[in-house]
């Protein structure tokens, strides 16, 4: 076990009591993917994560354990760019068959729809595209003649 305690994903980091998960079904932002549902309910607090995966994604509890892990690391990870408040992420039996960066993407997916999670930013080395030109006329010339 990693004793880092940056590491870690500590309790004050979870929603953990029913009421909690009462609370976010019921007000919470929803959206969702095949693989995964995300409910949001935004708040001041730092982000605060709970998981549903039942026995109908996965009926062995290593698959579930699985995507809880995936999902939590994640979590871990993003969790200084997330906006304040209570996820929940309900994994959808797809989620079952898939695999980690599938997981991983439809999250990050669900996140950004949301409004949970900055877009990043283009700051790459190449200019940002611009649409073409389209043949119009010049602000110069006019459709009726001068006289």
């Amino acid at each position: 076990m990693n004793s880092d305690p940056r590491a870690r994903f500590p309790r004050s980091a979870r929603v953990r009591l029913r009421a909690e998960y009462t609370v976010v079904f019921e007000q919470g932002r929803r959206s969702g993917d095949p693989l995964l549902g995300l409910h949001w309910v935004p708040g001041p607090q730092p982000p605060r994560l709970g998981l549903a995966v039942s026995r109908k994604v996965d009926p062995r509890a290593v698959g579930r354990n699985r995507i809880k892990r995936i999902l939590r690391e994640t979590t871990r990870r993003l969790r200084s760019q997330l906006a304040g408040g209570d996820y929940v992420v309900v994994a959808r039996p797809a989620a079952g068959r898939a695999g980690n960066t599938q997981i991983i993407g439809a999250y990050l997916k669900l996140l950004h729809r949301a409004g949970a999670l900055p877009v990043p930013a283009t700051d790459g080395t190449m200019p940002a595209a611009t649409p073409p030109h389209s043949p119009s006329r010049s602000p110069t010339s006019s459709s009726t003649p001068d006289a």
